[in-house]
């Protein structure tokens, strides 16, 4: 308990903390190791933690959404983040490397069927491979959806966050010349890949520093400069990724595509107040999916550590649980 506020904190909702019965780097074949890891129950049922970004990388901290006597949790960072190498690269690195990936695990591990469980990025990779693959998965959890479209890339890119927002978005735009700032995306795009070390580090902190700042409802500003090496492996991959629309065939393709899944089980919990991923997307995607509930979570904005969101993510794990 926060005992400044009377309110819990996130990692109250969570179970305690549990170690990893299995850590492996697995080599890809085209350059790139991933790093996974599985903790839990190995007669479990499987759920793939698919985490954020592209370029955030997993931390143990996402183990504790389930229970380890019922679940087999398996958590892997992705191309370029996190623990697998090499670190920030974006060659071989797409959305539909990360869908190969993830089939390879799933083979690799001998699973049948997953419930996949990702937020933000990680929900639409989770909704991507599940339209890829629909027979196997078993389940979604989606958390602050996002569907890779270019409104949401303009919200918060274009001036739509910036709006509740000024004086951080000055602080993100302000390093570009007035003249790119029509484009940040791209403005930002020259600077992460200049080969110049130094200019690369320092627009990588600009640019984590804008989404990590709104992630939170209780935000209060900038958080200061986070590590340089997580910085540029989550700007470098974000900006790549979202250069090129996820690389997607078209705009709009996983809402086009959903009727593959619409019979696939789903649970979406959207914070109300999430302004880095509004709840506009989470709300269609639940109008037009009909195996599909959404939990909208008030006074809670786009972080997995928010309290709410800890509370229904652990609710309704529990709930697929009890069956």
């Amino acid at each position: 308990m926060d005992h400044r506020s009377g309110q819990k904190r996130a990692v109250d909702y969570l179970y305690p903390p549990v170690e990893p019965f299995d850590q492996r780097m697995v080599d890809m074949g085209d350059g790139h190791r991933i790093f996974l890891e599985q903790c839990g129950n190995p007669s479990g049922v499987p759920v793939l933690v698919l985490h954020g970004g592209p370029g955030g990388g997993c931390s143990p901290a996402m183990r504790r959404y389930f229970d380890p006597a019922h679940y087999r949790i398996v958590l892997f960072d992705q191309r370029g983040c996190g623990r697998s190498r090499p670190h920030a690269s974006v060659e071989d690195n797409t959305t539909w490397h990360l869908v190969a990936d993830i089939e390879r695990i799933r083979l690799l591990l001998g699973i049948e069927q997953f419930i996949l469980f990702g937020g933000s990025w990680g929900a639409t990779l989770a909704l991507i491979y599940a339209l890829s693959h629909p027979e196997r998965v078993r389940h979604l959890v989606l958390r602050g959806v996002f569907l890779m479209t270019e409104a949401e890339l303009r919200w918060f890119y274009g001036g739509g966050a910036g709006a509740f927002f000024p004086d951080l978005w000055a602080r993100f735009t302000g390093p570009i010349p007035a003249e790119e700032q029509s484009d940040l995306i791209a403005a930002y795009h020259r600077r992460l890949f200049s080969g110049d070390a130094m200019e690369e580090t320092r627009f990588a902190r600009a640019w984590a520093n804008w989404e990590n700042a709104l992630a939170s409802v209780h935000s209060e500003g900038p958080l200061g400069e986070g590590p340089a090496e997580y910085s540029r492996a989550f700007a470098r991959l974000e900006n790549h990724y979202f250069t090129h629309g996820g690389f997607l065939e078209e705009d709009g393709w996983i809402e086009k595509s959903l009727p593959r899944i619409a019979h696939i089980p789903a649970h979406i919990v959207q914070g109300r107040l999430d302004m880095i991923c509004p709840p506009a997307a989470a709300w269609r995607l639940a109008q037009n999916w009909p195996a599909a509930r959404l939990r909208m979570v008030p006074l809670a904005g786009h972080a997995l550590s928010e309290p709410g969101i800890s509370a229904a993510l652990v609710t309704v794990m529990q709930e697929l649980q009890a069956g």
